[in-house]
């Protein structure tokens, strides 16, 4: 019951990961999140249509990154997401990519078992990715402390910018 990852999705994944210095224009158009879903026929994993925040949103229509994130995910199925995380800690500013596997108690037990024997295939392709992390409702989301958490314990400071 594995599905397979439309080249997309792998052309999304490389351009969040590589930060290559670029101009204004380019990095307004990065994505800071992206949720990818099943295809119609569950055969392919495939991007979100309209499912993302751009960098150059941030500070426009979206104030707050991550909240917004976590309004894009369906409460009642289950979905992939890269989330591009800046944060600090003591020492330094970072960014990650998050990958996120939500798994939603709502989600169609069918739904879940796709999701679930296909989330190494997609792994596979994600290279080089340190956080992963496994959502099952909202209240494992909602409150950006929990991300700051899986970023780096209790070392983080500030995320996206605000205070924790």
């Amino acid at each position: 019951m594995m599905s397979k990852l439309n080249d997309e999705v792998i052309r999304v994944f490389n351009d969040m990961k590589v930060r290559k210095s670029s101009t204004q224009e380019e990095v307004r158009k990065r994505k800071k999140a992206v949720l990818f879903c099943l295809s119609e026929d569950r055969k392919k994993i495939i991007v979100e249509e309209g499912k993302q925040i751009l960098v150059g949103d941030i500070g426009e229509t979206v104030e707050d990154p991550y909240g917004c994130f976590v309004k894009l995910l369906p409460p009642n199925d289950c979905r992939y997401a890269l989330y591009d995380a800046t944060y600090e800690t003591k020492e330094s500013k970072k960014e990650d990519l998050v990958f996120i596997f939500w798994a939603p108690e709502s989600a169609p037990l069918k739904s879940k078992m796709i999701y679930a024997s296909s989330k190494d295939a997609i792994k596979k392709k994600f290279t080089g990715i340190k956080h992963e992390w496994q959502v099952n409702g909202l209240d494992d989301i909602q409150d950006r402390r929990t991300l700051a958490e899986k970023l780096g314990g209790n070392v983080v400071v500030s995320l996206e910018g605000k205070p924790l």
